[in-house]
């Protein structure tokens, strides 16, 4: 039977979101949480090693639960943004979950508080949690009082989560309006973005110019969105948390010192001019004098190849089975468990992400898939990420996850499977250029784009402390554009408030460096890859299989790589100029 575009199902979780079955997920979670509560008079510096991780299996069973509502919750929601009832939900559950958080917070804070020799005694006998505890022991410097620390947490169910769900809310509602070929069409967000890659280079201009221009006509309260945000991040942590910087917030919970994310920063400032010079290249591949900004993701080809969908998720299994049979198996199962949503549907919120909620238990993928290459590399994404999960479900529910700055690991090296395949399938050089051009065009976008983003991100919080208005804030970014690009291309004003359009600066503060260290890390795996061969899968598998077990640093350097280095990084920038270079010998 094809595989089709069909709505995820959420039964894993929840089976049904009326009737008994959400009244029975409640009650097991409060039974859960009753258990944890239960241990509070019982904490003390000499507890003994058996009670303490009987505590931990209590303290996991209440997470289950606590990730099995607030998942099905979230997936509900982004299956239609505009569903009432979805909504109110999300906000219920996330009102619930935030108190429970609050009646189980005692034990973080005993642990964080707990002398040294105790917590190694303990922590020496906790086998696969042991990083987890290690890791929350990190934040003992701003960990707050139990009494302040439950008053952050309702603020922030009633404050900065509202804001970031209300961000969402109006965003994913946004139609767009689009003459093609004589025609009105209304598309959705991600239907719009199909023309920004489009050959008509006119279709490119008018689609950019039609996103920027419906964001911008609520630019007054999408900036004022923002800057509430980022006032209550600074005031949460930098003011009380006394934290150094905003960024080093998103530093510690990856585990990063400050300094590896300012080397990978400056590397990327300081390579601009490799992209720089592909715009340039790229400008004569298509017979323009100069880009404009509309132009940058451009196909080489005049017409774009289409791919349906059940020929996609077969191309994307085949990949992964071939680089590894178990790779296929688990990519395989994540479909045929029905827990992918790859329907374009007004409502369905844009883009696309993996959401792995527990061990046991398959991903949930949701894609808008439009047919293009593009569409199948971001399945390819995707399913990456879901393979990921599924390679370190051995793990606890506290330790499966992986740590952000190697998050993007399996799904960027699939993504350059993919890639890899496709040119091998290919016989048509125009085609064959095209991909190639394309796979760099990625690159661009995880490793310039993202990486300028990040460098943007810092600034724009102290703008927002320094009480910048949006125009003001507006016109430095267009300044940041200006730097990135330099004279490969011609920018237009309307760019100056590209910056609201970008969700993880509402929702996840500091996130977007994980896609450059992402993409430069693959960079290196990938050329390990093609010089050892079969000797470099069981190492790759093994990185995937850590989840968030192990320190990032420390899983990096058993596979040989050294991220405090800044050579490293300029390694990955070496590989992308050889990308250049293969494309100009093609054209």
């Amino acid at each position: 039977m094809p595989y089709t575009q069909t709505r995820w199902k959420l039964d894993a979780l929840v089976p049904s979101a009326e009737g008994p079955e959400v009244q029975k997920a409640l009650k097991a979670f409060e039974r859960r949480v009753k258990k944890v509560e239960a241990w509070r008079a019982k904490l003390k510096p000499s507890l003994p090693v058996a009670a303490f991780l009987a505590l931990l299996k209590d303290y996991e069973a209440m997470q289950r639960e606590s990730t099995r509502l607030g998942a099905f919750a979230q997936l509900r929601f982004a299956a239609d943004t505009q569903d009432q009832s979805a909504l109110a939900f999300l906000g219920q559950i996330q009102q619930l979950l935030a108190q429970a958080q609050n009646r189980a917070l005692f034990f973080p804070l005993w642990w964080r508080k707990l002398d040294n020799a105790n917590a190694k005694r303990l922590m020496k006998a906790s086998g696969d949690v042991r990083y987890w505890l290690e890791e929350m022991r990190h934040f003992k410097p701003h960990t707050l009082s139990e009494a302040e620390e439950k008053i952050i947490n309702l603020k922030d169910v009633n404050g900065v989560r509202v804001l970031e769900t209300l961000y969402d809310t109006i965003t994913n509602k946004f139609t767009f309006t689009l003459e093609v070929d004589g025609e009105k069409k209304t598309l959705t967000e991600d239907a719009l973005t199909v023309y920004v890659k489009h050959p008509n280079p006119a279709l490119r201009e008018a689609a950019y110019k039609e996103r920027l221009r419906v964001y911008t006509e609520q630019s007054l309260v999408l900036s004022q969105l923002y800057s509430s945000i980022v006032r209550d991040w600074r005031s949460e942590n930098v003011d009380l948390r006394k934290f150094k910087n905003p960024i080093s917030v998103r530093n510690l919970a990856n585990d990063l010192p400050d300094e590896v994310v300012e080397t990978l920063l400056k590397v990327i400032a300081k390579n601009a001019p490799v992209f720089q010079r592909y715009f340039k290249l790229k400008a004569r591949w298509i017979g323009m004098g100069k880009l404009r900004r509309y132009d940058l993701y451009a196909p080489l080809a005049g017409a774009e190849k289409e791919y349906a969908y059940d020929t996609a998720v077969n191309m994307v299994l085949d990949t992964f089975a071939e680089f590894s049979p178990q790779m296929g198996v688990l990519a395989r199962k994540v479909f045929d468990d029905g827990h992918v949503d790859a329907e374009v549907r007004h409502g369905k919120q844009s883009g696309a992400f993996c959401a792995s909620a527990f061990p046991g238990v398959s991903p949930w993928v949701l894609l808008n898939y439009n047919g293009r290459a593009y569409d199948v590399t971001v399945m390819a994404h995707e399913m990456g990420h879901a393979i990921h999960a599924l390679l370190a479900q051995h793990h606890t529910l506290l330790t499966f996850h992986s740590s952000l700055p190697l998050a993007e690991t399996a799904s960027v090296f699939s993504e350059m499977l993919l890639t890899e395949k496709l040119l091998a399938l290919e016989t048509d050089l125009a085609v064959r250029r095209d991909l190639l051009a394309r796979l760099i065009d990625n690159t661009y976008a995880s490793v310039g784009r993202q990486g300028y983003f990040a460098v943007w991100e810092k600034e724009a919080h102290e703008l927002v402390h320094q009480g910048k208005t949006a125009d003001e804030m507006a016109a430095r970014y267009f300044e940041h554009l200006q730097q990135q690009f330099g004279d490969s291309l011609d920018l237009s004003d309307d760019f100056r408030w590209e910056w609201i359009l970008i969700s993880h600066f509402y929702g996840v503060p500091f996130y977007v460096y994980a896609y450059a260290f992402g993409q430069l890390l693959v960079l290196a795996l990938y050329q390990m890859y093609q010089r050892e061969g079969e000797a470099f899968k069981p190492k790759y598998l093994k990185i995937l299989s850590y989840g968030g077990a192990e320190p990032p640093m420390r899983i990096l350097k058993e596979a040989g790589i050294d991220i405090t280095s800044a050579k490293f990084w300029q390694g990955g920038f070496d590989v992308i100029a050889g990308m250049i270079d293969e494309l100009e010998k093609l054209s």
